[in-house]
Order: C-alpha cells, then structure tokens, then sequence
C-alpha cells in the first residue's frame, strides 16, 4: 500500500511538471495577444478625382477594434490599362497585394502562373455577403477549370451610358438632333467650325473621347461605340446566332474605321482623344472642348460632376439622344453585359494564413455598419435618413462633407465593394438637386433612366470569351490606330492585306476559339 502511495505520488508530481509548460504557453497567450493582422488592399476607387480616405478615416479603426485587422488601403489608377500594368508588375516580383481589384483579362494570366488563391471556400464563411453578392452567374465570371479564383461582386449598372449633345450649341446654331450618321457628321462640323459657345475663337470640337477599352469592347473602345453601333459592329464580339465572330472580321468594321477617319481627317473630333485619360476627357467637357460625348450617368449628372460645367457654362445643357442610325438602319449605344468588378485574394496571402481574415473583413462591410459606413461615411457628419430611411446629404453641420461633396466622396471611396445595386443605393445615390449657379433640377438617376431607354447590343458573356495574347493584342490595337491615325493607308486592299495578316498571326483561331466557346456556353442569342 505504502509502495502504491508513493507511485501515486510520483505520477502526480510528473504530471504537474508535464502540464506546467503547457500551462505556462496558454497564460502567455492570454496575457499577450497576437497583434492585428495587416491586410494590404488595391482597390478601385469609387470618385477617382477625389482622394483616398484620410489617415484618420475613422473605418481604420473600427476595422481594427473589432476585426483586428491593420487595413493599408491604396488605390488603383483610375485608368484600366494603367491598372493592368500594376497589378501585372506586382505579380512579375511575386509580390502582389492581400486583396486586389482585377481585370478579367489580367485574371486569366495569373491564376495559371499560381500567384491567386481559389475563393470557392470563402462564400460559406460569409453569409450575409454571399447572398447580396454572388449568385451563379458571378461565381462562374471567375471560375478556371472548376475553381473560382475571384470574388465577382456586381459592378456598375448596365446600359447606364448614353450619347449626349450640347442642345445649347444645337440651338445656337440652328442644327436639329442628329438621327443619322449623315446628319452627325454636319453637327460635328458646326460644332467645331461655326463658334458654337460664340466666343470668337476657334476652339471647339464635334466630338469627344479617349481610349477606354476592355476585353468586349476592343480599340478603339467604349466611347466611341455609338459611331461603331451605327454600322452593327459595336463591341468585339457578334454575339447573335447568325454572325457569331469577332466583328473585326464583318466587312461593315471597314465602313466604320471609314467613318471614324473621317472624323478625324476633318479635324471634328477632338484630337487630344488618342492622348486622354479618363479624367482629361472629364476635365475637358467642362471646360466646353466638345459637344457631343458618351458618358456614363453619374459621371455626368451628380451633383460634384456637374458643378464645374454649371460653373462655367451657367446656359449649357447637355441631352441625351438616340444613338444615331447607320447607312443600313443600325443603331446602338454600345454594347452590354453582366458587369462585376473582381477582387482577388493573393496566393501569398493564403500561405500566410490571412484568407480567414479577408473573409471577416469582406462580411463586415456587408453588414448594415460596414455598408453604411463604407457607402456614406458617418451619420450625421456625412449624411442623414431621409422619412423613409434613405441616406440623403441634408441638415448636416458641414454640407462640404456631405457624401456627394468633394469634402465626403473621400470617405466613401470603398463603396464599390459593398454597394450592390439595391434599392437603398439608387434612391440614396442620385438624389435630384439644384444647381448653385444655374439653378437647374438635375437627376442622374433620371438621367439613367433615359439612358437605359436607348437601343443597346445585348452582349451577354461576350466579357467571358477568350481573350488574345499580347503580342496579337497589341498588333490589333497597333494596327487599327495606325490606320486611323495615317500611318497606314486605309483603303479596301490594304485592309484586306492587313486582316491576313491578322489572321495569321493568330486572329482567326482566337476568332475560332471565341465563338466556341460562346456556343458551349450558350451564349449566342
């Protein structure tokens, strides 16, 4: 017995001594806790002429207390090629960010170079997010080889461009809305020859644009479509039954690029358009450079967009028309598809553990604090509810910090990653206002309305086809600007050499390989 004892005795003190370490780390733990995991963000900025949230936006430390999460913010340049080349530098050194802002295009090359985490395990852990955000059609815009590696969230709102014309130039000047292409050639040459804003100088431009392009609409891209449209070649893709293909390849793409040279040999479209980024094209027509443009809704009509214009053309007005109609009836705004913007999660962020941590971070602006704070900034500093709940910019202590002033469009730069086009959005995000100097009414979600009345190309999925690779991509857009620009001659034998060319150097099989896949996908219409 007394033999027993002691052996009891022993196996507790080794036991004591045995728990003692392991005891010791728990307390340490507890007594220390991890720091808060930094999670560097790119993100696309909602205002991109205004700047990223400040240093003491008050989201920083929110974010922190209750996520424990150090969030480094940077904001992606606001033109899309300029975005591409980033984030395709950042991979080139393997050192791409937490989470980040894509292209599509951008996203094909580098999930195969293993530099992008899959996200499939990520919509479970949020709820909320998931059943706002992504829906199948989303999970599938991103998905390689049965794996989505992007979280597709709903992007701008289609069909929410349109044509619009100086009317103030229009009535000046005796000229009627132009309906055909004929007739929009005419406006365009008074609007740059005959002086139409009458100060004196030879100053003004038919028509306006920069290079805005993406993988379904080609060079030379997305402002100049309605003139493409007007020959029923808008867009990169033919996504009907009958003429499937690339419509680079349709002998109406010639009439077109006619069209366009045209504009350009007379002189009647600015041309600064070749040169212009996004902001330049804005900055130029408000400052009255040209007088007809495609521009999107808000970026033309909300309150702070507009101000300059009303600031300096207090009797302009600008109408939205009708796209006009080409020598066979055609007629189009551009193109459209289902529109996402993909954030991405980096391979080098999954290795590190931090996935988790992006979901919570993803859920907690989907949830009613995040979605607030991130879509309006802070009640009662940079908005208020209207009656019927509705963020509104009224009754505040300082109107310059109202979410649509220059002074609150900083804090809400992040709002493109939790708005997702509800119904609080729209009725919070284009309230009518009165201009400061002209006193107009002015609505962009009017403005909107009227847009999406417009005859559109419906080009589902066409934003999901193959793409090119660069050394063809670039002999496309290459190619085609020099032909507008003169340094090739554009007539009918030389751009038939030229597509031969094209067609060798890849362009036909990569028109093969688009419009089959676009059948295996069901996306011809």
């Amino acid at each position: 017995m007394k033999k027993q004892c002691i052996v009891c005795i022993a196996l507790i003190a080794l036991l004591s001594l045995v728990s003692l370490p392991l005891f010791s780390q728990g307390a340490a733990e507890a007594a220390k806790p991890a720091g808060p995991v930094t999670v560097e963000l790119w993100y696309g900025a909602a205002i991109t002429e205004a700047g990223p949230p400040p240093a003491d936006w008050v989201g920083f430390q929110i974010i922190k207390d209750k996520l424990n999460i150090d969030l480094k913010l940077t904001a992606l340049p606001s033109n899309e090629s300029d975005q591409d080349v980033k984030v395709q530098a950042a991979a080139a050194a393997n050192n791409l960010p937490d989470l980040f802002m894509v292209r599509r295009d951008v996203l094909t090359r580098l999930v195969p170079q293993g530099l992008i985490a899959s996200v499939d395990d990520m919509y479970a852990k949020m709820p909320i997010r998931t059943k706002t955000h992504y829906d199948e059609v989303s999970r599938s815009h991103a998905r390689f080889n049965g794996k989505t590696y992007g979280l597709a969230d709903p992007g701008s709102i289609i069909k929410n461009e349109g044509l619009l014309v100086r009317k103030d130039w229009l009535d000046k000047l005796g000229l009627a809305v132009p309906t055909t292409t004929d007739e929009l050639l005419e406006v365009m040459r008074a609007f740059t020859f005959k002086d139409p804003d009458g100060n004196g100088k030879n100053d003004t431009y038919g028509y306006g644009a920069f290079q805005e392009i993406n993988n379904y609409e080609a060079w030379p891209g997305r402002r100049l479509e309605p003139i493409f449209g007007a020959f029923g070649v808008d867009g990169t893709w033919n996504m009907t039954t009958a003429g499937a293909g690339l419509n680079l390849l349709k002998p109406e793409f010639y009439d077109a690029m006619a069209y366009l040279k045209q504009m350009v040999d007379e002189g009647i479209i600015d041309p600064n358009w070749l040169a212009y980024k996004k902001d330049d094209f804005r900055a130029a027509w408000k400052q009255g450079r040209f007088g007809i443009m495609r521009e999107q809704n808000a970026a033309f009509a909300a309150q702070s967009n507009y101000a300059p214009f009303d600031k300096n053309f207090p009797n302009g007005q600008w109408i939205v028309i009708d796209a006009p109609k080409g020598p066979k009836g055609k007629a189009s705004i551009g193109p459209y598809t289902a529109n996402f913007r993909i954030y991405a999660v980096s391979a080098k962020a999954e290795k590190e553990g931090k996935k988790d941590k992006i979901a919570e971070l993803l859920e907690w602006m989907a949830s009613d604090e995040g979605y607030y704070l991130l879509g309006w900034g802070v009640e009662g500093v940079n908005y208020t509810k209207d009656a019927n709940g509705i963020p509104v910019a009224a009754n505040l202590p300082d109107a310059n910090l109202a979410f649509s002033a220059p002074g609150g469009q900083t804090v809400t730069q992040l709002r493109n990653m939790v708005f997702y086009n509800g119904d609080i959005e729209l009725y919070a995000r284009y309230p009518k206002y009165v201009t400061e100097t002209s006193k107009k009414q002015m609505s962009a979600l009017d403005v909107m309305r009227e847009m999406q009345t417009k005859e559109w190309t419906a080009a589902i999925g066409s934003d999901t086809l193959p793409i090119p690779n660069a050394d063809l991509k670039r002999f496309y857009e290459q190619g085609l600007s020099e032909f507008i620009t003169g340094k090739r001659v554009l007539n009918k034998d030389n751009w038939n050499k030229w597509l031969d060319e094209f067609k060798k150097l890849g362009g036909q099989d990569w028109n093969d390989k688009g419009v089959a896949f676009a059948k295996e996908n069901n996306l011809l219409n």
